[in-house]
């Protein structure tokens, strides 16, 4: 039966076989055994099962652009040849073993402020200390998130460096076979620091006004798609609000959102909050597709949908009313790596299976 969520979709030229696809979800499983940021069999698994259960596109976890971008020691980076190659046996693993024809991004990112913090599983919490393995952070002023150590503000040097590091991150992306790069400028992380006027009080010209505010997040688009072939989509995740009075609204972020497609950003990815540990998010199922649907009408580009959106019937109807383009799933991945296979099934829609699961289509119910 026709499906709206298992209809192809085509970004610049890459074809991708469904619009449901993996939002990039951190493991904190960079180990000192395996290399600083380079990620690992770990990576390959938790990538590696999405791809058999019939997703169509999976983001990785961010990959910090430089060692001081990680969000925490366990995080995985783009930013050295060894980190490459480990990348390069994922992408070709999910590549050689997809149930449909797989594709894969890396989200590239500068933790910023939000940098050198234990892990979510890790016996403490808050900034790691300096003899710990944790490092100085920046941001766009010295105003620290709240519970964590004060960064550095960064000097137009250091700004004009990361802007560099993401260049050369993505040009590692595309020698590993990467199908697309999509930039992190959302959840409080470097980018969206600079965006939000909650956190960024500069007086130069990556502050003040929202086109200054804007700025570093514009030229890292720029800086990447010139790095990146034409024939390669670029996508971009933002936080469309920081549910706090005077943060980032969505009208803001349709700004953003368009100056970002005349760059030649593909797809925007549209999440929310991260910038301020006072925002006050109210969430309920599928309570972020609300502003993927606006930002793609108001600003005339494709976007994705994101936040709690868990059932085949949901997701189905997010895209065939045009609230989005495709939709991203991260916890309901992780609680059922076949998503899509099932989806598909209580869609009335075939998708194939790995060879080695044929004995498990469903003939009586899934």
């Amino acid at each position: 039966m026709p499906s709206a969520l298992f209809t192809p979709i085509e970004l610049r030229s890459l074809t991708i076989p469904h619009r449901g696809w993996v939002s990039p979800m951190c493991q904190y499983s960079c180990t000192p055994e395996t290399g600083e940021g380079v990620p690992n069999d770990w990576h390959l698994m938790h990538l590696g099962s999405f791809a058999a259960g019939g997703a169509a596109l999976m983001l990785t976890e961010a990959a910090a652009v430089n060692a001081a971008g990680r969000i925490s020691p366990r995080d995985a980076g783009l930013y050295t040849d060894e980190q490459a190659a480990a990348w390069e046996r994922i992408v070709h693993f999910v590549h050689q073993h997809g149930a449909v024809d797989c594709k894969i991004g890396v989200q590239l990112a500068h933790a910023g402020r939000k940098g050198s913090t234990y892990w979510p599983f890790a016996d403490r919490s808050g900034s790691v200390r300096a003899d710990d393995g944790g490092w100085v952070t920046s941001g766009p002023s010295n105003q620290p998130f709240e519970g964590y150590a004060p960064p550095v503000a960064m000097s137009e040097q250091e700004i004009e460096g990361v802007v560099a590091d993401f260049a050369t991150a993505a040009g590692r992306a595309v020698a590993a076979g990467f199908d697309t790069v999509e930039i992190h400028g959302a959840h409080g992380y470097l980018l969206h620091q600079f965006q939000s006027p909650l956190i960024n009080t500069r007086t130069d010209k990556w502050g003040g006004s929202e086109e200054g505010r804007n700025r570093l997040m514009l030229t890292v688009v720029d800086a990447v798609r010139d790095v990146i072939p034409d024939s390669m989509p670029l996508l971009l995740r933002i936080s469309a609000t920081d549910w706090a009075e005077g943060g980032v609204d969505v009208e803001a972020s349709v700004r953003l959102a368009r100056a970002a497609a005349e760059r030649g950003v593909d797809l925007v990815d549209v999440s929310s909050g991260g910038a301020v540990a006072h925002q006050k998010i109210r969430a309920v199922p599928g309570y972020q597709a609300g502003f993927a649907e606006q930002v793609k009408r108001d600003a005339g580009v494709r976007t994705g949908a994101v936040g709690l959106l868990t059932s085949p019937a949901q997701t189905e109807d997010i895209v065939a009313n045009g609230r989005a383009d495709a939709v991203f799933m991260a916890r309901a991945a992780l609680r059922d790596p076949h998503w899509w296979l099932r989806a598909a099934y209580e869609l009335g829609y075939d998708i194939p299976w790995v060879p080695q699961y044929q004995r498990a289509v469903p003939r009586h119910g899934f």
